[in-house]
């Protein structure tokens, strides 16, 4: 399988503070992994170096082929289109249609094509069960709905892999349940999935790897599983 995520002694930094460290992770294409911890225990900063919105100074890190220690600010943007970035807040735009905010994203990103953007917005909204939508605006959508928008932005690009950050955080136990089962459908497909959340219930319902972080660590249970039956 290929290595989507490769982290090796990384040491994460929120501006001069050391919040994670020696970080190392390996997550391949298809995984669908979860990413828990406490507020303030550096979920959120891990994601971050991931996506590149903070540097990676210390340690070794590449993410869909791009060495996070060698790459410049005006890289960074070209790693975002090998990514897909889910929030908590769906940071719609809220004066234009579902079909004018991928639109939006497309041309963008580089989309030119007037029918090749038609194609893409249309795939990717049947992908996320919302083909017939396109046209609402998005406070006439549920806050379900709204997200299936936010992970079908997140696809546009044909990502080798979407970072979650507590995506399903300002929905009810139902709507949670149908978002999850549709990233891991898409994980199936053979993108990575780094979901963070802090909701532990929901690892009951998807049972899957977990990464932890706690006390300035990243820990894995697949290392800690590993690690259980070599002794």
């Amino acid at each position: 399988m290929d290595t989507i995520i490769k982290l090796e002694n990384a040491q994460i930094y929120q501006k001069d503070m050391l919040v994670l460290s020696n970080v190392n992770l390996h997550i391949q294409r298809g995984e669908f992994v979860y990413l828990i911890g406490r507020t303030g225990s550096g979920k959120s900063s891990l994601l971050k170096t991931i996506y590149g919105e903070l540097e990676l100074n210390e340690g070794q890190g590449e993410v869909c082929g791009f060495d996070l220690r060698k790459m410049k600010r005006k890289d960074v943007p070209y790693l975002r289109r090998k990514l897909g970035i889910v929030f908590q807040d769906f940071e719609l735009l809220t004066d234009r249609s579902v079909n004018e905010n991928l639109d939006f994203v497309m041309k963008a990103t580089g989309w030119s094509n007037k029918a090749e953007i038609e194609k893409r917005r249309e795939d990717v909204l049947v992908k996320v069960g919302l083909g017939a939508k396109g046209y609402k605006m998005p406070h006439e959508l549920s806050g379900g709905e709204q997200q299936r928008v936010v992970i079908a932005r997140a696809l546009l690009n044909d990502p080798d892999l979407i970072l979650a950050d507590e995506p399903t955080g300002n929905l009810d136990p139902g709507t949670t349940e149908e978002i999850l089962q549709l990233l891991a459908e898409i994980s199936q497909s053979g993108r990575a999935i780094l979901m963070a959340t802090h909701d532990y219930s929901l690892m009951n319902n998807y049972s899957t790897r977990i990464i932890r972080c706690e006390n300035n660590k990243v820990l894995d249970s697949q290392n800690e599983i590993k690690e259980h039956s070599e002794t």
